[in-house]
């Protein structure tokens, strides 16, 4: 038996890392980086780190887009940082916050010689940390000792760049009264790979026999908690759940992918990108992200596990549908949802219809 992490609580914990600034190594084929976080680096670090000579700030393609500077590498666009780069350069090619104030950043010496696939994943846990997708990365001879020299987090490039929905286990349910229905039970599902955990609101007792009326509600803070009148997922979120009172019986799967799945920082980055004039869907790509980061697997692999195989889907995004159907969950009936609507939102809901296909 042995108390060292698996590649799983490596991953969770390189995760974490990012987020406070720390660097962590990631390795392939006896080749490795260090990478760090743009949107959390520190001069004192990113000065260490320019001293190791061959170092890149990676962003995605998206971002890449947006600053005019070339994705050799298709999907990111890795940058030679100049001698005297500082964290304000970094962080300003990281963050579109000012990018109308200062819209020429360049010009970039963009890499096309080398693998990338090092600077890929580095690109991905920044992502599943819910950072900006920018990173700096310098390149390694021997990954392992300085991995050890510095006391780092280290792992394969493989695994950070595996995609994967991690398993989600049953913690806990209890019942739970509820204003649409008495008969309410609340189940907790933890990842095992040490991300947020996703509930299920269960009204009444569905039949597993027959498709149940179902919603994959994503997290919105702003929204179902703060009566946000950007959005309409506040009133999607009552809607869906009085319709399942009113029924008798629904699931409804309140998952934890707040903005699409980019977290609520970024969201607001998003949110202040769109008062300069773009929409929902510019704003994720000015960001570097792209239109819609969630991952509907986690859905389908909750209600299997609530014994659920077909569903009565509450939404308006044929997207979800589809992506059920991939997942093994037969969706026979999509039950529109269409609430909400206001003058604060009307732009986001027509971006939603034009670009994301939403039938409103």
């Amino acid at each position: 038996m042995s108390f060292s992490p698996d590649i799983t609580e490596r991953l969770a914990r390189a995760r974490a890392d990012l987020r406070m600034g720390v660097p962590v190594v990631v390795e392939q084929n006896g080749c490795g980086a260090v990478a760090m976080a743009a949107e959390t680096v520190n001069a004192a670090r990113l000065k260490q780190m320019m001293e190791l000579g061959d170092v890149a700030l990676t962003i995605t393609s998206r971002r890449a887009e947006t600053l005019k500077a070339r994705a050799y590498d298709g999907d990111i666009s890795r940058i030679a940082l100049p001698a005297d780069a500082d964290v304000a350069w970094v962080q300003g090619i990281a963050d579109p916050a000012d990018d109308l104030r200062v819209p020429m950043k360049g010009p970039f010496q963009c890499l096309r010689q080398g693998p990338a696939d090092l600077h890929r994943a580095a690109i991905t846990l920044c992502k599943s940390a819910h950072l900006l997708p920018a990173v700096v990365v310098g390149l390694l001879d021997n990954p392992t000792a300085f991995a050890l020299q510095h006391n780092l987090t280290r792992l394969p490039a493989d695994a950070a760049n595996d995609t994967a929905t991690s398993p989600h286990n049953l913690v806990v349910n209890a019942r739970l009264p509820l204003d649409v229905s008495q008969a309410g039970r609340l189940h907790i599902f933890r990842p095992e790979d040490g991300a947020e955990e996703h509930y299920a609101v269960e009204i009444g007792r569905p039949d597993r026999r027959k498709p149940v009326l179902s919603r994959l509600h994503s997290a919105c803070f702003t929204g179902d908690v703060l009566g946000s009148l950007k959005c309409d997922c506040g009133p999607q979120l009552r809607g869906a759940l009085g319709q399942m009172g009113a029924e008798g019986e629904g699931v409804l799967l309140y998952l934890n992918q707040e903005g699409r799945g980019i977290g609520l920082a970024n969201k607001m980055r998003a949110y202040s990108l769109q008062d300069q004039g773009f929409d929902t869907v510019e704003a994720n790509h000015r960001l570097g992200f792209e239109d819609d980061e969630r991952d509907f697997r986690i859905g389908a692999h909750i209600l299997r596990k609530l014994g659920f195989s077909s569903v009565r889907l509450l939404t308006n995004n044929p997207n979800k549908v589809a992506r059920m159907q991939e997942n093994g969950i037969d969706v026979a009936e999509r039950v529109a949802l269409k609430v909400g609507k206001n003058p604060f939102n009307q732009n986001y809901l027509a971006t939603k219809a034009a670009k994301s296909g939403h039938l409103l």
